[in-house]
This record gives C-alpha cells, sequence and structure tokens, in this order.
C-alpha cells in the first residue's frame, strides 16, 4: 500500500462556472468537458483530500441576465438555482463513473434527486471520503454560487476555496486584452475590494474575509493545476484575511 502524498490542504472547496462545462459549445454542458473536470477532481480526492464543490448555472441560466431582460428578479434567480442542480447531475455522474462516490446536496428540497442540506449529514459525508457537490446556490435569492461556496466552505470547516477561472490567476487587468496585465501571487481580500478586482461578488469577499478563509485562484484548463498547487507547485493567486 502507497503512502498518500503530503498536501497542503485536508478538506477544500473548488468553486468552478457553470460555464466551465459548457466547452466550446456556448451553451449547456460538454460532456468531454465535465469528464475532463471531474477526472482533476478525482486526483486530487485519490491524494486523500477531502472535497467540497459548488458550480455555477450560467452555462443554463443566469437570473441577473433573465432579470435585466425583464423577469422578475426573485424568479429569475430561482431558475438559475435549479440550473446549478442540472450542473451538479451531470458533474455527480462524471465523478462516479470514475469510481468517486459522491453526493448532490441542495439547498432547495428535491428528494428524488438530491439530499437536502443538512450540516452534519454533509461533514460525514466529507469524512466517508464522499465528494459533495452543493448546489441551488443558498437556497435565498440575491445570492450568488460565489456567496454560496464562501458559506459553505466556512460551514464545512475548508481550509480553503480554490477558485478555478480562465486564467491563472488573479490580474490588475484582464490578460486576454491587456499583455501588459500584471499578475498578482499574494493579495488581501480589502485589496481586492478597494482595486475592484473582479475575482467574487462583494458578499463572497467580505464572507471569505470574516471567516479567514484563503481563495487560491488558478487556471482550471491546466491540466493537473489542481492538484500541482496542492502539492506546492505551480502558478496562482493566494487571497488572504
Amino acid at each position: 500500500m502507497t503512502d498518500t502524498p503530503q498536501t497542503a490542504y485536508s478538506r477544500v472547496m473548488l468553486k468552478i462556472s457553470g460555464e466551465a462545462l459548457m466547452g466550446d459549445q456556448g451553451f449547456g454542458l460538454h460532456p468531454p468537458t465535465v469528464q475532463r473536470i471531474a477526472r482533476e477532481v478525482k486526483s486530487v480526492h485519490d491524494m486523500g483530500v477531502e472535497i467540497c464543490m459548488v458550480i455555477g448555472g450560467g452555462n443554463i441560466f443566469r437570473g441577473l441576465q433573465g432579470s435585466a431582460q425583464g423577469m422578475e428578479r426573485t424568479q429569475a434567480d430561482y431558475m438559475g438555482m435549479l440550473a446549478t442542480v442540472m450542473n451538479a447531475l451531470g458533474m455527480q455522474t462524471a465523478l462516479e463513473d470514475l469510481g468517486v462516490f459522491t453526493r448532490v446536496i441542495s439547498a432547495i428540497p428535491m428528494d428524488q434527486i438530491c439530499e437536502p442540506y443538512i450540516r452534519r449529514r454533509a461533514v460525514r459525508h466529507l469524512e466517508k471520503k464522499r465528494v459533495c457537490i452543493f448546489a441551488a446556490g443558498t437556497g435565498n435569492p440575491y445570492f450568488t454560487t460565489d456567496t454560496a461556496a464562501a458559506l459553505r466552505a466556512s460551514e464545512m470547516a475548508c481550509e480553503a476555496i480554490f477558485m478555478g477561472k480562465q486564467v491563472d490567476g488573479i490580474y490588475d487587468s484582464d490578460p486576454k486584452t491587456n499583455p501588459d496585465a500584471t499578475r498578482y501571487d499574494d493579495i488581501s481580500y480589502d485589496e481586492v475590494l478597494r482595486a475592484n478586482l473582479k475575482v467574487m461578488d462583494a458578499s463572497a469577499i467580505a464572507l471569505c474575509r470574516d471567516n479567514k478563509m484563503p481563495l487560491i485562484v488558478f487556471a482550471l484548463d491546466e491540466p493537473g493545476g489542481f492538484s500541482g498547487i496542492l502539492r506546492g507547485e505551480g502558478t496562482y493567486t493566494r487571497v488572504h484575511a
């Protein structure tokens, strides 16, 4: 029997956007992309790390966009929450195809397809090395999945939030349009708020800061990036309180 690799954290939250699941399609779920991300999660799970996940719903429906087009905001946000459940079920299928036991836990009860959110039960799943995917946001309108990730990470006593992006950290401007953009290796939550850097929404940042929750921003498309950071390798930005 081989020894479990040493890792920087033993329990983490992985937050990814719904758009990360759609590949080049522009909408919906792209199964090969979902499977690739599932393999990344499995590689970290195989290291003995307990994993929570929150996935956005923007690849299917984004509440703010619906609201901007004339829908009532509360109703639009609930539709966005249901989109996150669909993404969570897709990721659960991909993980279980790889032999990783997974639970989808919804803030909105829907017993036929996933578990209701009960904190102590979710903690027990993590202790049994099951991946817990938290769906339906916080269960409340006007809160984003960023805030849901910060909330669940705090409730589950995670040691860090890993935020998978299309770039390898936080920059002072968009590196895709500005080749001279500067990447931060280390930055405080207060500095993120002052500079208005679009990492998470302000309420999520405040929650992370108040709970002294480190945030690791890394490139989700980088093969082995997630597991590499846990081994102390790779390029990323660390946000601290």
